[in-house]
């Protein structure tokens, strides 16, 4: 399965911030906004990833994000020069996505809770149709605006600090997921 993140938009409710950078590249808390969703797809065990945002934009996800294999992925980038929805981002990625099933998460969303992971790689395993599922999270973070990019902040900051765990990590999740595959569980990832 393949995994698309759409980076996209003005983030105009987080103006002046988002004049001169993407809102998914903001940080909340310790790490950029787009490792939260990247590493739900990661969780998935999607490993093919497209990045779709503005023209503008796409240099700093490629700055950041590189090819991924410093992650064990591969990236590749569109450009999506005006915000036309969900989707466009499948138009925009028809090349990439080919004929293989895909996945597609926002890339302003922030997702937290228990058993998620495996939740995902169930999800990910569909190779007829098309599955849109609802999950009970502890929380679920939109950052769009400056109030609630905060309180993203810190929730994370907080779960990180009180319960000693890191959430959205790209650079732990390949080991840790090498790990649930041999203890058959989700304590701990998310």
């Amino acid at each position: 399965m393949k995994g698309i993140i759409l980076a996209g938009g003005r983030g105009t409710r987080l103006y002046p911030l988002t004049i001169a950078i993407s809102k998914q590249l903001l940080p909340v808390y310790d790490k950029p906004m787009v490792y939260y969703p990247l590493s739900m797809l990661m969780l998935a065990g999607i490993r093919e990833i497209l990045v779709i945002s503005t023209p503008e934009a796409l240099p700093g996800f490629r700055d950041l994000l590189q090819d991924g294999t410093q992650w064990g992925l591969r990236f590749s980038y569109a450009a999506q020069d005006q915000p036309r929805g969900l989707a466009d981002a499948f138009i925009v990625g028809r090349e990439f996505i080919g004929q293989e099933p895909v996945a597609l998460i926002l890339g302003d969303n922030i997702f937290f809770g228990e058993g998620l992971p495996s939740r995902l790689r169930a999800a990910a395993r569909l190779t007829k149709g098309a599955l849109v599922f609802a999950y009970p999270v502890l929380a679920w973070l939109d950052a769009g605006t400056h109030g609630s990019l905060l309180q993203a902040a810190n929730f994370i900051q907080a779960v990180e600090e009180r319960q000693g765990m890191m959430i959205s990590c790209p650079e732990a999740i390949p080991a840790k997921c090498a790990g649930l595959t041999q203890k058959g569980t989700s304590q701990g990832v998310g």
